[in-house]
């Protein structure tokens, strides 16, 4: 199923990964399920709580992801999927990253080099947890 981001939003993203590097940003992605295509109305911000290796990890707090549901409970969507940024290293999930993802979820990976975003790809986790799934950015 396609992931659709606007122009800003995606603008919004790269310029979290350029503010952060060398460390990995993070942050949810908000929107709507369609049944055909997951639709990002809004991107947020989230502190990258990692306690080390945050140019390599990213960790959002369990408490701010339900705070993020809450608030897009409030305003008629769902939080679609998370962002995070991959400081010179390709947009590609890693080991850690599937690890630590759940089904469903899309997953954007923000390809940043210490001048500018090189690449930005979404993922999503197989049911299976085997590995993932790529899932096509629309504009």
């Amino acid at each position: 199923m396609p992931l659709k981001i606007g122009a800003g939003d995606v603008g919004h993203i790269h310029d979290h990964a350029k503010e952060t590097y060398p460390e990995e940003c993070a942050g949810a992605l908000v929107g709507m399920d369609t049944g055909e295509m997951k639709v990002v109305v809004d991107v947020w911000r989230a502190e990258n709580t990692h306690e080390d290796e945050r140019s390599r990890r990213f960790l959002i707090e369990p408490l701010k992801i339900k705070e993020f549901e809450e608030r897009a409970q409030e305003r008629d969507m769902d939080v679609l999927g998370f962002y995070h940024s991959h400081p010179d290293h390709p947009a590609e999930p890693s080991e850690y990253d599937r690890e630590h993802a759940w089904p469903y979820y899309s997953y954007v990976i923000a390809s940043v080099g210490a001048d500018n975003v090189e690449d930005m790809r979404s993922w999503v986790l197989k049911d299976d947890r085997s590995g993932y799934d790529e899932e096509p950015i629309v504009g």
